[in-house]
């Protein structure tokens, strides 16, 4: 119940306070047209994709956490249902491997039980993600004066959603206006207030490898698949993950809403029927 108080206080926040956050300068509209890919989250009965988000978290873990932290989630959440290392033989997320081995991978700061000394271990799934500056300060000094947002909520706190994140992942390529200035430190992108942002292309091509994986072919057997990393889609994959780490309930949300939907329409017919047989002698 705490963390989800505290999570809904941060999208609150974030929301109201974006421009304290976010890496720009400025405001105006540079005639940028945002592209709308087909997001499989989106509908009533939409979906996350996990071979997605497992791609999106590869890109984050390699390419976004070197400067922005996830700090609404613990490792254990990516077992959740619904999550991208789900898997129904583990129920209980803190037992999934895959979850471990993801944890595992970060460097926890702990206190030695014993002498009280600050100690360093591997991550198990009951850790947060941890920050990646120790302060505020010490992110501003890192970054040139500019604070790296947190990420956990990005899409619900945006204007746009999934697809700002996306177009801005994507837009550093447009040409840059001969009336735009641009200081030491800033970087041209429409999708931004004022086309300024604080943080270099994040994405190039074959930045990383995405691993092969294999399939079911349909046939009976099984057909290796192997996804470019090209910047279109690794920013899909980020913005997909991303989206999960904003809304994680969203698939359990829309089967209550459904069946709630289903069962105020069978009450409806109900009460419909009695009304009609209670007062089926009365005139109108």
């Amino acid at each position: 119940m705490l963390k989800t108080f505290t999570k809904t206080l941060a999208v609150t926040a974030v929301a109201i306070g974006g421009s304290a956050v976010a890496w720009a300068a400025g405001g105006g509209d540079f005639d940028y047209k945002m592209k709308h890919p087909s997001w499989s989250f989106h509908g009533i009965s939409g979906t996350y994709d996990p071979a997605a988000m497992r791609r999106g978290y590869q890109v984050y873990r390699e390419v976004c956490s070197s400067c922005h932290a996830l700090d609404q989630l613990a490792f254990r959440h990516l077992g959740d249902p619904g999550g991208p290392l789900y898997y129904e033989a583990y129920p209980n997320p803190n037992d999934n491997p895959y979850v471990k081995a993801i944890a595992a991978d970060w460097t926890i700061e702990d206190i030695d039980s014993e002498t009280g000394d600050v100690i360093e271990r591997k991550g198990v799934p009951a850790d947060e993600f941890p920050p990646i500056y120790p302060n505020v300060p010490a992110a501003r000094a890192a970054n040139g004066g500019a604070l790296p947002p947190d990420l956990s909520l990005m899409v619900a706190a945006r204007t746009g959603g999934a697809d700002y994140l996306y177009n801005l992942l994507i837009a550093y390529d447009e040409p840059k206006p001969d009336d735009v200035k641009l200081t030491p430190g800033l970087y041209w992108n429409p999708v931004m207030d004022g086309g300024k942002i604080a943080m270099a292309s994040p994405l190039s091509e074959g930045i990383i490898d995405y691993p092969e994986v294999e399939i079911d072919d349909g046939h009976g057997g099984l057909e290796t698949l192997k996804v470019e990393a090209t910047v279109d889609q690794m920013a899909k994959d980020v913005t997909h993950f991303l989206a999960w780490s904003a809304d994680p309930k969203l698939e359990q949300r829309k089967r209550a809403g459904f069946a709630v939907m289903l069962y105020l329409f069978v009450l409806t017919v109900l009460l419909y029927l009695s009304y009609k047989r209670v007062w089926r002698n009365v005139e109108h």
